[in-house]
């Protein structure tokens, strides 16, 4: 089982994704499992305070590195991490690889930034890895931690019903997905590829690996190196 502690200062935003679909039934089977805490229970003082004005003025708060260090040191008493990773637009790219490899570990701590960010020291003293889910600024990190259990958790072994549905997504081969099709054959005139309705499984496998590549070299040309191909 693979375990997510979330780290956040607006807990009520992660209440849904993990609900419904695919990752509802990846925690019923006991396959994932993803704790929520409230970053404001170690806040500072009658307020529980977790932000506070940066240094050097300008506008937007920032998130305080003691209620930060409280929470995680608390955490890691009771498990050891595998990761503590910050959510930061500035991080490495969550790609397929990536999710891959989180896949395999036991417990991973996510810690969501918010406002203008955290304390630089928390970014060089407590995580061991940044990562981002794409070139653009969230109000908060709860999204992008969404995106990343989601992303980790259908790739565990028995949460999908038919677990070679994951191996052919797009980027497993560092290739785009190629097109599918389902009932009726035929619609408005539009047909289905003649390939894919022949029963023929070697002929339906080299169209859609030809179908992958030639999407790929369409629409994602950085993911392809055609001397591979």
């Amino acid at each position: 089982m693979l375990r997510f502690d979330v780290v956040t200062a607006v807990p009520e935003l992660l209440e849904s994704p993990f609900a419904h679909s695919i990752m509802k039934r990846a925690r019923e089977r006991g396959l994932l499992e993803v704790v929520i805490h409230d970053l404001r229970t170690y806040g500072l003082g009658k307020h529980q305070q977790i932000d506070d004005y940066q240094y050097g003025g300008g506008a937007g708060m920032v998130m305080m590195i003691e209620p930060i260090h409280h929470c995680l040191h608390e955490l890691q008493k009771e498990r050891i991490y595998d990761e503590l990773i910050y959510l930061a637009p500035d991080g490495e790219q969550l790609n397929q690889s990536i999710a891959n490899e989180l896949s395999l570990k036991g417990n991973i701590l996510l810690l969501c930034g918010h406002y203008k960010g955290v304390d630089e020291r928390v970014r060089e003293h407590l995580v061991t890895r940044e990562i981002s889910i794409g070139d653009y600024v969230l109000s908060g990190a709860e999204l992008a931690a969404a995106v990343l259990v989601d992303a980790v958790g259908r790739l565990l072994p028995g949460v999908l019903n038919n677990e070679e549905s994951a191996l052919s997504d797009s980027f497993q081969d560092n290739l785009i997905a190629p097109p599918v099709y389902t009932r009726p054959a035929e619609y408005l005139g539009w047909k289905v590829p003649e390939v894919l309705i022949s029963g023929h499984e070697a002929r339906i496998q080299a169209w859609r690996y030809q179908e992958a590549v030639n999407r790929t070299r369409e629409r994602r040309p950085d993911l392809i190196d055609d001397e591979e191909i």
